[in-house]
């Protein structure tokens, strides 16, 4: 392991807004998310969040919410982290967890929001239940947010935004609205940040210089009887 990724796994360990294997407070989360903020503000989740860009932007541009993002690799939130720290962003934190994992850290209802921002679009078929719309993932959210949660895709694949809206055509959900040219679309303001400006990633600005159309699609999840609580089929 490199002595750069080595310095910032220490700096991860000693950062109040990182929540990592290892750290007292890990496994004690689910539920306890408002006190660690301090307050009663709606919890917004960014996940597979990279290196952040979204949740920082979020918070910046929404001091009323509590904004968490979630990733695997410390590395890439140490970038986050630190950044919020510099800028004095108490409204956000990250969670070093997989994503099939993250009702180990939140209590069904706790959430109110679900960001997925240029999530890896797993094209093989053989990863079809990875994929972050695949109807068990849609299962977790639900049980997460409750009846209503409002769900976000941004990507720049078209095949995940296709496989997507194929999914959701078989699902309980209410205030779909969708584009596949967002930056020709009126939706493109859920996606500016405090100064006006498009918020983007690192991996959308490559995409983009290479041609590639935005697809970005939101809707609410709402709950079918008995699903809530129940091990409902993932």
């Amino acid at each position: 392991m490199s002595r750069n990724k080595l310095e910032r796994f220490h700096a991860n360990s000693l950062a109040y807004n990182v929540m990592e294997p290892g750290k007292p407070r890990f496994d004690q989360m689910k539920g306890q998310w408002h006190a660690h903020f301090g307050n009663q503000n709606p919890i917004v989740l960014e996940l597979a969040c990279g290196r952040g860009e979204y949740s920082l932007a979020l918070a910046a541009k929404h001091p009323h919410l509590n904004i968490v993002g979630v990733d695997i690799k410390g590395a890439r939130i140490w970038k986050g982290s630190q950044a919020a720290i510099q800028q004095g962003l108490a409204n956000v934190a990250f969670l070093r967890t997989k994503i099939q994992n993250i009702e180990d850290f939140f209590a069904p209802g706790e959430v109110a929001e679900i960001w997925l921002i240029h999530p890896d679009p797993r094209p093989k078929e053989v990863d079809i239940r990875r994929r972050l719309t695949n109807p068990r993932f849609l299962n977790h959210y639900r049980r997460l947010g409750g009846p209503g949660v409002q769900v976000r895709l941004k990507t720049d694949s078209a095949g995940l935004f296709a496989y997507t809206m194929e999914v959701l055509a078989g699902q309980a959900i209410s205030d779909l609205q969708y584009t596949e040219d967002l930056y020709q679309s009126p939706l493109l303001a859920d996606h500016l940040d405090v100064h006006g400006q498009p918020i983007r990633t690192k991996y959308e600005e490559m995409f983009m210089a290479k041609g590639c159309r935005i697809h970005y699609v939101k809707f609410r999840l709402q709950t079918p009887p008995g699903l809530i609580g129940a091990e409902a089929a993932d």
